[in-house]
């Protein structure tokens, strides 16, 4: 018979995670309960299973997004607005590999070879990922390299210190957490994406190197998947840990992404003029540069 497995992680003074091996997620409230009567005030000490570590960590990140999806910018994709994003994608990428190798060192050193391995085979797994977005801002004409120099996504900023900061403790578990938010939410996108930006691109030009990777049709399902199963072969109170971190990722994501999502189309191509010294070479976000000269410029 398998073994029933239930897991919970309190991820903030009042909302614990519940989670059961077979799939079923809740999010529980003491109420006006005593904390003496909570049968979730108490860590859990238990083994972990595929099934409830998945819940958990699904069920930390759609809670970090909940108190944003009212107020979350939907606006149509545009190529001032894929520019930012790339920009925020190289610098969300670029230490990526040195952070993961800096965690997997101390886990080396606390005697935690098993961990230690993990991060090494992500870091490997992550190189060169930062040089993908710069090849796709290369594409789009735009001087990348110069760009991202000159250029941090204000919502961006927030995200990309939490991952050092996580990497840099003395215990880093954390940032296994932070990596699964960020692979989980890349997971979620799919052709219908990739094509989204096809249609801004002209035609021969490939601007979606980085977005194909990180996607469902890259490896970040099976990167998803690789770390559930890792995670739920942890001890409880490392698993507690990465789900605590999953949510507090979120939270900073949504607000970042958020940020950026409401930015005007004037202020992203501002933002750019800006770092590069020069206008680029359009005059709407929403029109494929060379939109004119192939005679689809929508009627004004």
């Amino acid at each position: 018979m398998a073994r029933l497995v239930t897991e919970w992680v309190k991820v903030t003074d009042d909302v614990s995670i519940i989670a059961c091996a077979s799939g079923e997620v809740w999010f529980h409230t003491p109420g006006g309960a005593k904390e003496k009567v909570d049968p979730f005030a108490t860590p859990m000490t238990g083994v972990g299973a595929m099934g409830s570590t998945v819940g958990l960590l699904d069920g930390a990140i759609n809670l970090g997004f909940a108190e944003i999806e009212k107020r979350l910018a939907r606006p149509d994709l545009t190529l001032a607005g894929y520019i930012v994003a790339l920009v925020g994608a190289y610098h969300t990428s670029v230490h990526t590999p040195q952070n993961l190798r800096c965690a997997a060192n101390r886990f080396n050193e606390l005697g935690r070879p098993e961990v230690a391995a993990y991060l090494e085979e992500r870091a490997r797994e992550e190189t060169g990922h930062d040089r993908l977005a710069l090849k796709d801002l290369r594409a789009l004409g735009v001087p990348g390299e110069r760009l991202v120099a000159k250029f941090v996504p204000e919502g961006i900023k927030p995200l990309c210190k939490r991952f050092d900061d996580l990497c840099a403790q003395d215990y880093p578990i954390g940032c296994i957490g932070y990596s699964y938010c960020l692979e989980r939410i890349a997971a979620l996108k799919d052709k219908t994406d990739i094509e989204k930006v096809r249609t801004l691109c002209r035609d021969g030009v490939d601007a979606t190197r980085f977005l194909r990777s990180h996607s469902s049709l890259g490896s970040e399902a099976s990167h998803v998947e690789e770390t559930i199963a890792f995670v739920a072969s942890l001890p409880a109170n490392d698993r507690i840990s990465v789900v605590q971190e999953t949510y507090e990722s979120a939270l900073i994501m949504a607000e970042g992404y958020n940020h950026e999502l409401l930015k005007s189309e004037a202020e992203m191509l501002e933002e750019i003029r800006q770092a590069i010294g020069e206008e680029l070479p359009c005059s709407r976000g929403s029109v494929p540069w060379d939109a004119e000269e192939r005679g689809t410029r929508p009627a004004a």
